[in-house]
């Protein structure tokens, strides 16, 4: 394994689908272009590492992201569990039907990314970029947007149900359909 560890510490990326990087500490690495359709990552240390790669399907449970560049990467179908990922950069990504609820997303980058039908739901998004991002039909309720950026972000027929958007930012934001039953509204435009 060590060998196939440098090479990826040395930006080659010739990695099979599926592959097995359990626990392995990856911190830093670049892995821009990578094919990690499917692998194992769950547990891998990945911080600072850039991750601009198509990790559809891949296995991030209880990873550490922490400050990873994820910036138009496919993660399609990846599992997120217990991952650690304050501070990462997912702008552009595709996420659509992610399920990334329950994660401590704070101060997380989504700028541009497809999150159509994602699960965010219970997850602490406070102060996280979600400028321009498509949120349709996303599962956010019980989600904690306080002072999040969701300015040009579309809503449609997402469910938003009991999350907190104090003082959220949300101008040329598309809300049709939007769910915000019990939502916790103040100090933003859609306030009484």
């Amino acid at each position: 394994m060590t060998d196939n560890l440098e090479s990826i510490h040395q930006g080659k990326h010739q990695i099979p689908t599926g592959k097995d990087f359990a626990g392995e500490n990856l911190a830093g690495a670049d892995l821009s272009g990578a094919n990690l359709t499917g692998a194992n990552l769950a547990g891998a240390s990945l911080q600072r590492a850039i991750l601009r790669a198509n990790l559809r399907g891949a296995d991030l449970s209880g990873a550490d992201l922490r400050g990873a560049d994820l910036r138009n990467a496919d993660l399609r179908g990846a599992s997120f569990t217990n991952a650690l990922v304050r501070e990462a950069s997912f702008g552009g990504a595709f996420l659509a039907g992610s399920a990334i609820g329950n994660l401590d997303l704070s101060g997380v980058d989504f700028r541009g990314a497809d999150l159509r039908g994602a699960n965010l739901s219970g997850a602490l998004l406070q102060q996280a970029d979600l400028s321009n991002a498509n949120l349709s039909g996303a599962d956010l309720s019980g989600a904690d947007l306080e002072e999040a950026i969701l300015n040009g972000s579309v809503l449609r027929g997402a469910n938003l149900t009991r999350a907190n958007l104090l003082c959220a930012s949300m101008e040329q934001t598309v809300w049709d359909g939007a769910i915000l039953d019990w939502a916790c509204l103040e100090g933003t435009p859609l306030s009484p």
